[in-house]
């Protein structure tokens, strides 16, 4: 498990209450609606969930980048004490790749496909640094060479078509890591990765941190890289944090049951089961979401109460938040004697049988 860092140190990021909305012609997408966390300098916090839980309109809404039908229509994202979301674009500019960096998901439409890869990460370096442009191709092709790249000095040369999805990863890597950010946004930074690549690439994220006390905000599937890198965690359904804890408790003590099953869908090595642990049914519909717990239809403990109000976010024990009315002190009560599911056999549907 990752090192904690210093809980007593006043956050870099706060996020209060954010809700980010897009308008579409089939109706409102509450993509993230009421999200709060904190990240304190040289902390790394995951968050985790499901494709469609609002991760990556998390990340955005922070960046400031979400385009097309996307608006914050609530909240607040505090970068060293200034609201992200009230300053201009000419401020937003002044930050990003700079204090802030981030890792997208799809580096091969974040590259530029007329521009050699080492001048697009050498403009950044010039433009926030003051390098030459001799002194800032130096620390380019370092920074490939670092991030697993071979030969280097000639990739500088290449245009993005001429590289693979990996190496286009590593490429943006490399760029968001150029200016020593404060804070590092993280889009499944090892996608497309082999297992070598993402063992570089995590202990350079964890070198960065350790030499900078750079913040990072690590947006992953993998539960394992989350246990690997992260002090805190927050996980995400359904565009809002349902539960948050740092990185032991939440493996130790899940409290909400969509957590539960993440963790017991992780395969042991080892250990052979009869089926994989599954999760039933699918991400809500974001345009038209369930009534009271978004979780309710696909939850193992479900009861009335679940379908008609909505639990709020409230800290069940020290430091351990739930969204959750099996948890909540007012109606646990409900569910007492309740022993815990058998996730291994929640799925009744068999979509892929192999034999022989």
């Amino acid at each position: 498990m990752a090192e904690q860092s210093n809980s007593h140190t006043r956050p870099l990021l706060e996020v209060k209450g954010l809700k980010t909305f897009f308008y579409t012609e089939d109706g409102v997408v509450k993509a993230v609606n009421g999200v709060d966390f904190a990240i304190r300098p040289g902390e790394v916090m995951g968050l985790v969930g499901e494709s469609g839980s609002g991760k990556s309109v998390t990340s955005l809404s922070i960046m400031r980048l979400l385009g097309g039908s996307g608006k914050i229509v609530e909240g607040a994202v505090l970068f060293e004490g200034k609201d992200l979301t009230q300053l201009p674009e000419s401020e937003m500019l002044a930050l990003r790749g700079n204090k802030i960096s981030m890792i997208f998901q799809q580096p091969t439409s974040c590259l530029n496909p007329v521009f050699r890869i080492g001048d697009q990460i050498a403009e950044s370096i010039m433009v926030h640094q003051k390098m030459d442009q001799h002194e800032a191709m130096r620390q380019v092709i370092e920074l490939l060479r670092k991030v697993g790249i071979s030969d280097p000095e000639r990739r500088v040369k290449a245009f993005p078509h001429e590289i693979s999805g990996g190496q286009a990863q590593r490429v943006m890597i490399a760029m968001a890591l150029s200016c020593l950010p404060k804070l590092l946004i993280a889009d499944e930074p090892t996608t497309a990765l082999d297992v070598t690549i993402q063992a570089q690439i995590l202990d350079l994220m964890r070198k960065l941190r350790t030499d900078t006390d750079t913040a990072i905000l690590l947006i992953t599937h993998d539960m394992g890289v989350v246990a690997e890198m992260c002090d805190s965690v927050a996980v995400m359904y359904a565009g809002q944090i349902v539960e948050y804890t740092d990185v032991v408790t939440l493996f130790e003590k899940p409290l909400h049951p969509y957590t539960e099953g993440l963790l017991a869908a992780i395969p042991v090595l080892g250990v052979v089961q009869d089926a994989l642990a599954v999760i039933p049914g699918t991400v809500p519909d974001l345009i038209n979401l369930p009534p009271g717990c978004k979780f309710a239809p696909r939850c193992p403990y479900v009861k009335e109460l679940c379908t008609v109000e909505v639990p709020e976010l409230v800290q069940i024990e020290e430091g351990h938040s739930a969204r959750c009315h099996m948890r909540h002190p007012a109606t646990a009560a409900q569910w007492a004697g309740v022993g815990r599911a058998n996730w291994q056999f929640m799925g009744d549907e068999v979509l892929i049988e192999i034999a022989g």
